[in-house]
């Protein structure tokens, strides 16, 4: 068996960033002012949203590691966008059309899992990287199960979340609020730093997750950022309405 490749001592989890510029600028700010030592994404940096061009040139300049999300796939051809809702669908298509050949470039050589580290990354889950909503206890406990690191990161639901599991044979988990801080350095745990572009938790500021892996400590963090500029931009674009009227709701 492999050994696992260390994580830097303040890591940032993003998530979900879904072409919303305005969101991603502001979780980048926020990440700064707290001096973490790299970034990594989850995945999903394009779908819904209007930006999506500019939102993968700022992560391959701030992300050190990332991952590809299901919409990031359906826009470089590897999976089917039957399997997409209508609006999902459209904004797909769209963005297709609207984002350069070395964006599109980059997004293609990205995978949907990486286990390579002692935090294992997975846009959607362990034992589904690209589709599965991990929301319940019972799901958690059968990634966990599959993970050969102690401790996952997972997103795709745009719901921040934790799930753990120790001595007992009973997963307990739960919906984590901006300012939620745990201690993760027993048992096995599967976390969700929430959605950057598209926050589905009732909380629509942009999420995202420090985690310190010398104490293995999680602090899960949200930021203000101008909706308005972003569901404009959605509607500039021809997009959906619905995909700029939820932004301000967090649904």
């Amino acid at each position: 068996m492999r050994k696992p490749e260390k994580t830097p001592g303040r890591l940032a989890l993003v998530s979900d960033v879904h072409g919303n510029l305005p969101a991603f600028k502001a979780v980048l700010e926020d990440i700064r002012k707290e001096e973490a030592d790299e970034i990594w994404c989850l995945g999903d940096l394009v779908g819904y949203g209007a930006q999506p061009e500019e939102c993968v040139e700022l992560a391959r300049e701030e992300c050190t590691v990332c991952l590809a999300g299901n919409h990031d796939l359906v826009v470089t051809g590897g999976i089917d966008i039957r399997d997409f809702s209508r609006s999902a669908a459209v904004a797909a298509l769209w963005t297709r059309d609207h984002m350069g050949k070395e964006a599109t470039d980059w997004l293609r050589d990205l995978d949907p899992m990486d286990d390579a580290h002692d935090l294992g990354l997975y846009h959607a889950s362990p034992r589904d990287p690209i589709w599965e909503y991990v929301l319940s206890t019972g799901q958690a406990d059968e990634c966990m199960r599959l993970m050969q690191p102690r401790v996952g990161a997972v997103g795709h639901s745009h719901v921040a979340l934790f799930f753990h599991k120790n001595d007992t044979p009973h997963v307990v988990g739960s919906q984590t609020p901006g300012g939620t801080r745990l201690v993760m350095s027993d048992g096995r745990w599967l976390i969700n730093p929430g959605g950057v572009g598209q926050p589905r938790d009732g909380d629509p500021r942009a999420a995202w997750l420090l985690l310190d892996t010398k104490t293995w400590t999680a602090t899960w963090r949200r930021v203000e950022y101008p909706i308005d500029e972003a569901a404009k931009a959605i509607e500039e674009a021809g997009l959906p309405t619905v995909l700029g009227e939820r932004l301000y709701s967090g649904q």
